[in-house]
C-alpha cells in the first residue's frame, strides 16, 4: 500500500496516541506543575507527532525532511526526560513512566529507520 498522507504512517499514529496519553496522565499532577512540568511535557510529546507531520509536507527535499524529523527525534527524547522528572517527583507510577518511556524508544527508533532511508521517502 503506498502511503499518500501523513495520518497513514505508523510513526504519526504512535506519536499522536503517545501524546495523548501524556495529555491523559499529566492531567493529575499537581496544579502548581501546570506551567512547568505539565506544559513543557505536553508541548514536547505533542511536537513530536507536529514535526513528522511538517517532514512530510517537506518531502520534495531531502534535507529538509531529515531536518524535521530529527526535530522530531529531539522531542520525543525530551518527552523521555519530561517523564523521567514526572516519575521521580512521584507524580508517575514507575511502571506508567517506563511504559511510556518505551513507547517513545520505538518512535525513536522509527524515526531514525526513516531518516536512514529518507531517499524512500522523498518525492
Amino acid at each position: 500500500m503506498k502511503i499518500t498522507r501523513h495520518t497513514e504512517l505508523d510513526v504519526f499514529n504512535r506519536a499522536f496516541e503517545a501524546a495523548m496519553e501524556v495529555f491523559e496522565v499529566s492531567a493529575k499532577f499537581p496544579r502548581e506543575e501546570m506551567y512547568s512540568l505539565t506544559d513543557q511535557m505536553r508541548r514536547s510529546s505533542r511536537s513530536v507527532a507536529a514535526n513528522i507531520t511538517e517532514a512530510w509536507r517537506k518531502r520534495r527535499y531531502e534535507a529538509a525532511f531529515i531536518s524535521k524529523l530529527s526535530d522530531a527525534e529531539t522531542e520525543a527524547a525530551e518527552t523521555q526526560t519530561w517523564i523521567r522528572f514526572a516519575a521521580s517527583c512521584g507524580y508517575l507510577a514507575e511502571a506508567d513512566a517506563t511504559a511510556l518511556e518505551e513507547q517513545y524508544e520505538v518512535i525513536l527508533r522509527m524515526l531514525v529507520a526513516m531518516m536512514k532511508s529518507a531517499d524512500k521517502w522523498v518525492l
